[in-house]
């Protein structure tokens, strides 16, 4: 019975839910500066650069116009499994004031989420963050295709997933 049910999922293609290249990365649902609610899945259909940072980072703020740069470059081109390129930034601030004035100040103009709750965010401990700044990479699927992409090496993995 075992063989028969793993022969199904494979036949389905069914995949973990985990933290590897090749999972199907596990559901965030955090508010927004402005209170609402949006859940990572809502943005199934896109590569998506789920990214981990705060204000008070100072590698994270350094990093954010390369972030930006990717953003602008990629954000409407044909993926081999996504349309347009965005960005699910989430803070592990603990100050909203902060996290929305450094937001403005570096120009992320994609979904921003915390629940502002620092280290012990949710989401951070879901994904194991305990550095940052972090990211994954993930396809319109859901699935994660690249982890901790930084500089150059961002626009250079989004360039290789574009259809030609």
């Amino acid at each position: 019975m075992l063989a028969i049910a793993i022969c199904f999922s494979f036949v389905l293609g069914a995949q973990n839910v985990g933290l590897n290249v090749g999972d199907i990365a596990p559901e965030i649902s955090l508010p927004t500066p402005n209170g609402d609610t949006v859940n990572l899945s809502s943005l199934r259909g896109k590569m998506v650069l789920i990214d981990f940072w705060a204000s008070w980072c100072g590698p994270c703020r350094n990093e954010n116009p390369n972030v930006v740069k990717a953003y602008k470059a990629y954000k409407d081109k044909k993926f081999k499994s996504g349309n347009g390129f965005t960005v699910y930034g989430v803070s592990l601030d603990k100050s909203a004031e902060r996290w929305t004035a450094a937001i403005e100040s570096d120009n992320l103009t994609w979904t921003n989420v915390s629940d502002l709750q620092y280290w012990y965010s949710a989401a951070g401990m879901t994904y194991q963050v305990n550095s940052i700044p972090c990211n994954f990479l993930i396809d319109g699927n859901g699935v994660i295709v690249a982890k901790n992409l930084r500089g150059m090496f961002l626009e250079s993995t989004l360039e290789d997933l574009v259809v030609k």
